[in-house]
């Protein structure tokens, strides 16, 4: 297949071009390489195409018509809760009206699929865990709610324009090349600290949860997507849930250092406990995660100090 990854050169995007080569497929990576969402050149496969382009652009329809690809992995996005809820209107000009650009010209260039980068963040607070795809979506973030209105707007488009979808709701992904100096991805920014001996922030109490999920799992997800889970939403993420003081502990046994803790307010828009149960995908996509919590950590933290 031919498939336009947008956000390609960022951290996710890039690991999914990774095992959509391998898989032999051809990709054209999409990318702005905004100095906030972590896209760099050299996070691709040399056997990958790229354009330096944002979503936003009227250009986006030319590149779809001269690649002609089949399906459009759908990754570009402004990521971080914290920013989106500085600046709500930025945050949904390129999450909602960059995706409708996107969207369009697929429409008008012939792609058959849209695989969908979508949230944890579209569920909000959750009133029960683990969460399944049918729970309710209260998000409490700009961020989310940008989420959630794609994935209404990725069922428009299919029922009105033929357009299919598949849309994975991701838990917090982590993994090589996540950007340390964000502001969004916990474990990369506390590797970041670590490695430079120095102290971390600690948000709330640190007994909020999340299901952190590697991002190698979440590209073997993409790759599935690719052929199932046709005009579906997927959790994507290992069912478990890690807390920020445990990330920190863990952080201490594998780099021998303890760092010094800030401990801060609340974050607006961070939600308390979010967990998955990702039953759905195991038997619609037959994808689960492979990967240790640990592991991917040690992985992780490896990839950092050898840069």
């Amino acid at each position: 297949m031919r498939v336009v990854i947008t956000g390609g050169a960022g951290f996710i995007g890039s690991h999914i071009a990774d095992a959509y080569i391998a898989a032999g497929h051809e990709v054209l990576a999409l990318d702005s390489l905004w100095e906030h969402g972590g896209g760099r050149r050299a996070n691709l496969p040399e056997k990958a195409e790229f354009v330096h382009m944002d979503i936003r652009d009227a250009g986006v329809a030319g590149v779809f018509a001269e690649f002609k690809p089949d399906i459009v992995s759908h990754h570009a996005a402004q990521h971080s809760v914290a920013i989106s809820a500085r600046d709500p209107r930025y945050d949904a000009d390129v999450n909602v009206m960059g995706m409708l650009n996107v969207l369009e010209a697929a429409v008008k260039t012939g792609v058959k699929k849209v695989v969908f980068a979508s949230s944890a963040a579209t569920y909000g607070n959750p009133e029960r865990v683990p969460v399944v795809e049918s729970s309710p979506q209260r998000p409490v973030s700009p961020y989310g709610i940008t989420k959630m209105v794609t994935e209404h707007y990725l069922r428009f488009y299919r029922a009105e324009k033929g357009l299919d979808f598949t849309a994975l709701r991701y838990g917090n992904v982590y993994g090589p090349r996540q950007d340390p100096n964000g502001e969004a991805g916990v474990i990369a920014i506390f590797i970041g600290r670590f490695l430079k001996r120095e102290g971390v922030r600690i948000d709330w109490d640190g007994e909020q949860t999340r299901d952190y999920v590697y991002v190698k799992d979440v590209a073997r997800a993409n790759l599935a997507a690719l052929e199932r889970g046709s005009g579906e939403c997927f959790v994507i993420g290992t069912g478990a849930r890690t807390s920020v003081n445990d990330i920190y502990r863990a952080l201490v046994e594998i780099s021998g250092f303890e760092a010094p803790i800030t401990r801060a307010e609340r974050r607006a828009g961070d939600a308390r406990d979010i967990g998955y149960d990702p039953a759905l995908a195991r038997e619609a996509l037959q994808w689960a995660a492979q990967t240790n919590l640990r592991d991917g950590m040690r992985e992780t933290y490896e990839y950092f100090a050898a840069l």
